[in-house]
């Protein structure tokens, strides 16, 4: 099975995640998720992998060195959910071979059309056959692009016993998109010495710089009166949110950041005079800059509670994950041969940081360092998601390059 075989089959598994706050107390925070886990576990032990799923959906696989040479324990890791605000389910994806440049028709009928002047990427992969979707839901291609190209790597592994390489770990996860997708797993249980996650993004990016990031669930208690006779005595919760935001910067709003800018997002908002509650997350590649994003909200809920009296307004912020470049430093050999192995294999390196987090980022605040590779995706989260097939040929082969370049070179 080829790597787009793997990845048509893989997303027409919905494994869309849930909110952690909608999910507390259930891990992963959706069981179907566990169905296409469960499915991977199968697909590696029939290829001989011997490979396992635990109690909360992690799917570890091995494949054993085969030689005595000294060379690192090398994992890849992908997730197997997809985004929260988009339906993962009933994806109907389509190839448009040889793509010629021009503006996409998705779904005639909804009128929703991808065009190049709105998505400029879309120039590059002129001549590839591209995967898009039908315009109703996502693609999946975050992640399920990674976990087809690492299940293309292992099994040309399996298929290939002259190829010389070392222990190859290979890890799955759930939850990734809602913050948890190292939550319960066990570094040393996986076993290796150094990884990469293969996650997103255009074909050649090395990601080893993340957000500092962290949540805020901020709700707001209101006094609902017959608005004939509220004067004096309302308390409207839904608006008293809407100052809130009002006082957040205007220039930290994602939509007018870029590079290391952080921002304070608000993902989500529900009221009533009576009550209301705005959900955000809040990123920084400065520890120290994201500290005063969030000191912010308590500062601001602070006066509006001097304003509009005790308890009207309650922030809780939470941190989610932390930069991983403090880890990666001390092992830059990991970007070094991502971007040997891709000169190697005529793909321009661009070392850029990730506006976001990935599992590597939290594992490499555990012990293991783990940057990340891109798959090739382009417009992830959205029913613009796109994909090129050429793109993830690619990337497989570079996983396996990168094997190659460390059996080169034995244990650093």
């Amino acid at each position: 099975m080829n790597v787009t075989e793997r990845f048509l089959k893989y997303v027409s598994y919905d494994t869309q995640s849930r909110d952690v706050p909608e999910a507390e107390g259930q891990y992963p925070s959706s069981k179907k998720q566990l169905i296409l886990l469960g499915a991977l576990c199968d697909e590696l032990n029939e290829m001989g992998i011997q490979a396992s799923i635990d109690e909360y959906g992690y799917v570890m696989g091995k494949i054993p060195a085969n030689t005595d040479r000294d060379i690192p324990k090398i994992g890849f890791v992908a997730h197997a959910d997809t985004a929260t605000e988009i339906s993962g389910k009933n994806v109907r994806p389509r190839i448009i071979e040889n793509y010629d440049g021009s503006d996409i028709v998705l779904n005639e009928e909804l009128g929703v059309v991808m065009t190049t002047e709105e998505f400029g990427s879309l120039k590059k992969y002129v001549g590839d056959d591209i995967i898009v979707t039908d315009g109703t839901t996502l693609l999946g291609a975050d992640d399920k692009a990674g976990i087809a190209e690492i299940m293309a790597m292992a099994e040309y592994v399996i298929n290939h016993p002259e190829f010389i390489h070392g222990d190859i770990l290979i890890g799955f996860t759930p939850d990734e998109e809602v913050g948890g997708g190292t939550l319960y797993f066990d570094v040393n249980k996986f076993g290796a010495d150094i990884a990469y996650t293969v996650d997103g993004g255009p074909i050649g990016e090395v990601e080893y710089e993340n957000f500092n990031a962290a949540s805020a669930v901020v709700r707001f208690y209101g006094r609902n009166i017959h608005p004939g006779t509220a004067k004096g005595k309302m308390k409207n919760a839904s608006l008293i949110a809407m100052e809130f935001q009002s006082m957040l910067p205007v220039f930290e709003n994602p939509m007018y950041t870029e590079g290391y800018e952080g921002f304070s997002h608000m993902n989500e908002i529900h009221g009533t005079v009576e009550e209301a509650k705005m959900s955000y997350i809040i990123r920084d590649h400065d520890l120290d800059l994201l500290n005063e994003k969030k000191e912010r909200f308590y500062k601001i809920a602070e006066f509006l509670n001097f304003k509009y009296g005790e308890g009207t307004v309650v922030a809780e912020v939470k941190d989610s994950y932390y930069n991983m470049k403090q880890h990666i430093l001390p092992h830059m050999h990991l970007i070094d041969n991502a971007c040997e192995a891709m000169n190697e294999l005529g793909i321009t390196p661009v070392i850029v940081p990730i506006r976001g987090g990935t599992d590597g980022a939290a594992l490499s605040n555990m012990g293991l360092p783990c940057p990340n590779l891109a798959t090739g995706g382009e417009n992830f989260h959205g029913k613009y998601e796109y994909i090129s097939i050429q793109s993830m040929e690619k990337s497989a082969r570079l996983l396996l390059k990168i094997l190659e370049i460390y059996a080169r070179q034995e244990k650093i």
